[in-house]
């Protein structure tokens, strides 16, 4: 990122004054007006509500071009890395910044693999924990305790605590989530199987021997790789935004993720895929009448709404929806009975693509639209979407946590306000 190499500024004139800023360009051509003097220069702030036009840091980790439908890990398109990589290779680029080799890989893994286990404490504690509660509700509360549990590596300016952290989040949150499934189903946990690889162990971990059909549990893996890979960044999201904000206080990365996890349960965040199978099933249950469904999403006195089309960022397709749909076509071609819903997903594709009210608004599918239907395929229930979202997301939470730490520019995040309340009054009385 450079300043155009031309020393290109914007002018803000107002009454009383004015001033100049630079005009920033990033290494594929966007720019970013640089206003952090706004306030000592201007006493002015700028209002962004939601933060939409606002640059809060540089980051060499994830570019994405909404209009045009790009998504890069590391310069990386996300179509090859679909293609030709795994989450493991995929977790270890986002993170460190380059494909492993072979080498590198291999001992990543067995780094994983042996630090999968987790405290005969904590298993005590999740089982402690109540049953029913929301899975990333538990998830959120045993992340922010691997805090106490390993106290050895919470220091965020030492190299080698962080990068033992790192290892620990990545081997240990797959656990944490297979063991509150299995309680949740009523089932005991299963513990790590270090022979197995990263996603095989987290399968096997969630349900045991798999379903007799080797054929279609390597379909699962394949399944699940994949969508692990495909949700590992997305740039400054609400969670990751998140993790960034809350380890801008220098708090440990376990906070920090804990943090994320949060702000991803929030429906809007985190939530689509499961919503998605909600409006299917409401087409279903109106008889597949998916013409009247579409003209009440069209009818503006109407709250209804067409779940997994659109996006806040990509104007055009979710480049990680196409990678999504033959995937998920192959698995339920195996299933003895055909499944209703993905039937209803395909028909509603085509005829809201074949609409010029949704196209001429740029909604497109995204990644959420066929993702729930795989995992209902796969027999998970709709509580455990989000979780599975969080640890494909975890890799993403991870390199911005240690990319802020170690980038000179960064300060406790501190956003300011308008104020819209009472000017100064007394106290009744007292006048």
């Amino acid at each position: 990122m450079s300043e155009d190499g031309k020393g290109r500024t914007v002018e803000l004139r107002y009454d009383g004054g004015e001033q100049t800023f630079p005009l920033l360009t990033g290494s594929e051509g966007d720019q970013a007006i640089d206003v952090k003097n706004l306030l000592s220069g201007a006493s002015m702030t700028t209002l962004d509500p939601g933060f939409g036009n606002t640059a809060s840091c540089r980051s060499e980790i994830t570019y994405i071009d909404g209009a045009a439908g790009i998504l890069r890990y590391r310069g990386y398109p996300i179509q090859e890395l679909a293609k030709h990589s795994s989450f493991l290779e995929v977790a270890y680029l986002v993170i460190r910044g380059e494909l492993p080799s072979p080498g590198d890989l291999k001992e990543f893994g067995e780094q994983l693999s042996a630090n999968a286990g987790i405290p005969a404490e904590m298993s005590a504690l999740l089982d402690a924990l109540p049953r029913n509660g929301h899975p990333m509700t538990l998830l959120a509360a045993a992340v922010n305790t691997l805090a106490a549990y390993y106290a050895d590596s919470v220091d965020p300016k030492d190299d080698q605590q962080v990068e033992t952290a790192t290892i620990r989040l990545l081997a240990k949150l797959p656990t944490i989530a297979a063991h509150i499934y299995r309680r949740s189903v009523g089932e005991e946990p299963i513990a790590p199987d270090p022979s197995l690889d990263y996603v095989g162990n987290l399968l096997h971990m969630l349900f045991g021997d798999g379903s007799g059909d080797s054929e279609l549990d390597a379909l699962y893996a394949k399944a699940l790789d994949l969508l692990l890979l495909l949700h590992a960044d997305h740039e400054l999201n609400c969670s990751t935004a998140t993790v960034r904000v809350v380890g801008s206080s220098d708090a440990d990365i376990y906070g920090s993720v804990s943090a994320g996890i949060n702000a991803l349960f929030g429906p809007l965040h985190g939530g689509a895929n499961q919503a998605v199978l909600e409006m299917l099933e409401e087409i279903r249950d109106l008889g597949g009448d998916i013409d009247s469904f579409l003209a009440k999403v069209k009818d503006k006195e109407s709250k209804t709404r067409l779940m997994g089309f659109g996006h806040r960022v990509y104007k055009n397709f979710d480049p990680r929806s196409r990678e999504i749909k033959g995937l998920a076509a192959d698995i339920l071609a195996r299933q003895e009975e055909p499944d209703e819903l993905f039937a209803l997903a395909l028909e509603l594709e085509g005829k809201a693509l074949a609409d010029s009210y949704f196209t001429d608004r740029k909604l497109y599918p995204n990644v959420d639209f066929y993702s729930g239907v795989i995992y209902r395929a796969m027999g998970f229930p709709t509580n455990m979407f989000t979780v599975l979202f969080a640890l494909g997301r975890l890799p993403g939470w991870i390199a911005h946590w240690r990319e802020q730490r170690k980038d000179p520019a960064t300060r406790i995040a501190r956003p300011r306000q308008l104020y819209t309340g009472p000017t100064e009054r007394s106290y009744p009385g007292q006048g």
